[in-house]
């Protein structure tokens, strides 16, 4: 894992624009002592105009009673990890959810069914605010377990065409959550990035060799969309603009021109359950 661990640490040192590094410094802020690491992930990474988009990061916290002010908060993120929420500054907008350091370095690893995390901290971040050294080491720690994890449970254990292993890996963990985007994403995220998966390709799939992991992706399927349904009606309580978020990234990432109703803005939760049977069937979700 040495390394895997060394070109993790190089990846999450690159630099980002002092916009994000000021948002994620809020974010801690916000969370005050309990704050121990932002990271910066997604679509956004690869932007170089950040206005008009959503950014996305993960706020880790040392224990989730500790980062809120509302026990409910706590109980609720600790139940059904994570917590996500709308942050505005500087003209930007963002989301972020909440893990602790235990459920991070858990959720990133092989004993997790659930394909959330580890699936997207298999592709690249960036780590903007630690609260110390120690913090930096546990997300290093933590996110190196990712790219393992996803090709161990993909059953790559071969380098003779390793991006192909990518593509097939993210597919499979495209289709284990309910996913707001066209066919054939998962091959992009790769193909946009190709010298960064041939880097990590030889020392991810000596680490994945040595993992035992489930590859039962029906069972996997099945728990990864229930989670997804899950997550958005608590996101419903946790949100603002929920329902219009959804919409917008729905719209945004299927070419759907989602519009809605007065009703749907004020009661996001209503909102988010009559729009899911018709999105499944018209594939703008799946």
């Amino acid at each position: 894992m040495t390394e895997l661990r060394d070109l993790v640490a190089e990846e999450l040192d690159l630099p980002v624009d002092d916009r994000v590094t000021g948002m994620a410094a809020a974010i801690a802020a916000k969370h005050g002592e309990a704050s121990r690491a932002v990271l910066f992930y997604g679509s956004c990474l690869r932007q170089q105009k950040l206005d008009g988009l959503m950014l996305d990061f993960y706020l880790i916290v040392s224990n989730y009673r500790a980062a809120y002010d509302k026990s409910w908060l706590a109980a609720a993120n600790r139940l059904i990890p994570p917590n996500v929420f709308y942050f505005e500054r500087d003209g930007l907008a963002a989301k972020y959810a909440v893990l602790s350091e235990r459920d991070f370095h858990r959720l990133n690893g092989p004993e997790t069914r659930n394909v959330s995390v580890w699936a997207r901290f298999a592709q690249p971040s960036r780590l903007v605010w630690a609260a110390d050294k120690e913090a930096r080491e546990e997300v290093i720690d933590a996110v190196s377990r990712a790219a393992p994890t996803l090709l161990a449970a993909a059953g790559v254990r071969s380098k003779a065409k390793p991006l192909d292993a990518w593509r097939r890996a993210f597919a499979l963990t495209y289709s284990a959550e309910l996913r707001a985007e066209r066919k054939g994403k998962e091959a992009s995220v790769v193909d946009q990035d190709r010298d960064r998966y041939l880097r990590f390709a030889d020392p991810a799939i000596a680490a994945a060799k040595e993992l035992r992991i489930s590859r039962g992706w029906r069972r996997r399927r099945i728990q990864g969309k229930t989670l997804s349904v899950l997550r958005l009606v608590k996101a419903s309580a946790t949100f603002a603009g929920g329902a219009e978020y959804i919409a917008w990234k729905i719209n945004r990432h299927a070419g759907t021109q989602i519009r809605l109703k007065p009703w749907q803005q004020r009661h996001p939760l209503l909102a988010a359950i009559t729009l899911l049977p018709r999105l499944l069937k018209s594939g703008a979700i799946r």
